[in-house]
């Protein structure tokens, strides 16, 4: 808990920033309170980015005999969120240019407690679909913004607020893990209502994000679109690594992100992470049931897994900033993941706690990769493609391995098979993530975008 004090009074205590006027007048200070409640904003949001996730995992069984799903299209269930983050994730950075993201983020919340009201009493598959879809609809846009928020609102402190949001997202994921199944019993058994509750967590952060979109100076961030000031509308400037502002104005577009190594090398990382995080939250409590653990206990299990994030979603953004290279930290988490999965598939009852602390520790990868996001560009704009794209393509990446993970459990008839396949994808990861923590950033490696007629295009020609 001392964590997560100090993230708060680490965040909270940020100055606020100063709005860039066009006329070069001194700017006026932004209220303290505006900068509380962004904080505050931030926090609920980003508990609201994973419980859509873990609360079915936590009930997938009983979910799968109340609309009669087989092993196959639960997994295509598992895998709705990659697909919907990476469709929904691309239009992110577009609405928040046109609307602001404060009011993008809201009316994502809004989105995530329609939908996770509406999915429980569905009626059919392509119902609960379609509603865990539109829940998650608004999570891919939370996820694809908070970054460049961060980036754009506390550029001097990306560590310590990836720290604080990762803490929150996976505070969120862990409740939603440990609470649903109690939360069921409580109300009378009924699986519908121990899902839809989690509507209520989602309903508080609109409630949070609505005076943020009423006053648009408190705008948090429009990702690539500025003013011939340097700045957004409402927003100042983004400062580079060396403090000094980087106005548009005066810089060139980029060329295309597709052309970055560094782009690619950390979406399939953050793709393979994703994949790993997705069969954990979507099938590790059916493991544990099918070894014999109960139904309170797997939760349970599933809880600590996610709890794990709490702490080190934390230390580890902090600890990932103050390195010119993550590539260690990327080894050390897929070492760990190696060693959950191999001791799933040799004692998964005996040495149940074990492995759910250690897979716990490995997907720990996904604060790691966001505050690479953050520190992989100098720019707020730059973080703003970077983590659209990055996030986007990893969500595509890893749209197949749920899938796969319960095609194989349904053909095989256990868990030996898929759980290789889990540890067989961490090398993979591990390289991949040791490219993408090479201290270097997109600006770097593209450079400004020729435009034709110049001299160095007629030069390629």
């Amino acid at each position: 808990m001392s964590d997560g004090r100090t993230a708060s009074r680490e965040a909270t205590e940020i100055p606020a920033r100063r709005p860039v006027t066009p006329s070069g007048d001194a700017p006026a200070a932004v209220p303290a309170w505006r900068t509380q409640l962004l904080v505050a904003a931030v926090v609920l949001a980003a508990l609201n980015l994973r419980p859509a996730v873990t609360s079915l995992g936590a009930l997938l069984e009983e979910v799968r005999d109340g609309f009669g799903m087989s092993g196959s299209v639960a997994g295509l269930l598992t895998s709705v969120p990659s697909l919907c983050f990476a469709v929904f994730g691309v239009a992110a950075p577009r609405l928040a240019r046109r609307f602001g993201a404060a009011a993008v983020v809201c009316a994502g919340m809004a989105a995530v407690a329609a939908g996770l009201l509406i999915r429980p009493w569905a009626g059919s598959t392509a119902g609960l679909l379609a509603a865990t879809a539109l829940a998650l609809m608004g999570i891919a846009v939370g996820n694809i913004l908070m970054p460049v928020i961060v980036k754009e609102r506390f550029p001097d402190r990306v560590g310590p607020m990836t720290g604080l949001y990762s803490m929150a997202l996976a505070l969120g994921t862990s409740s939603a893990a440990a609470f649903t199944v109690p939360l069921t019993g409580a109300l009378g058994g009924d699986w519908r209502l121990g899902l839809a509750a989690w509507s209520l967590l989602a309903v508080a952060a609109v409630l949070a994000w609505l005076p943020l979109v009423r006053d648009r100076a408190a705008a948090t961030g429009r990702p690539g679109l500025r003013g011939r000031s340097g700045g957004t509308r409402g927003v100042p400037a983004v400062r580079g690594h060396a403090g000094a502002a980087a106005p548009a104005a005066a810089r060139p577009p980029m060329r295309s992100i597709t052309r970055s190594r560094t782009a690619w090398a950390l979406a399939v990382f953050f793709g393979l992470q994703g994949t790993c995080a997705y069969v954990t939250m979507g099938w590790l409590a059916q493991i544990f049931r099918d070894a014999g653990v109960s139904a309170g206990t797997a939760g349970v299990l599933l809880a600590v897994s996610m709890v794990m994030g709490v702490p080190l979603s934390f230390v580890i953004p902090r600890l990932a900033a103050r390195l010119p290279h993550q590539g260690p930290m990327v080894v050390a988490l897929g070492i760990s993941g190696l060693a959950g999965y191999a001791g799933l598939i040799i004692a998964p009852a005996a040495g149940a706690w074990l492995w759910a602390l250690l897979l716990g520790i490995a997907n720990c990868a996904f604060p790691l990769a966001l505050t690479m996001v953050g520190m992989r560009a100098r720019t707020g704009e730059g973080v703003g493609r970077l983590s659209a794209f990055a996030q986007s393509t990893g969500y595509l990446i890893s749209i197949p391995g749920p899938v796969l993970v319960g095609v194989l459990y349904q053909h095989s008839g256990g868990w030996g098979l898929p759980l290789s396949l889990m540890a067989a994808l961490m090398i993979p990861q591990m390289l991949f993530g040791v490219l993408a923590g090479r201290n270097s950033t997109i600006e770097d490696e593209l450079g400004p975008r020729e435009e034709p007629g110049t001299a160095a295009t007629a030069a390629t020609r």
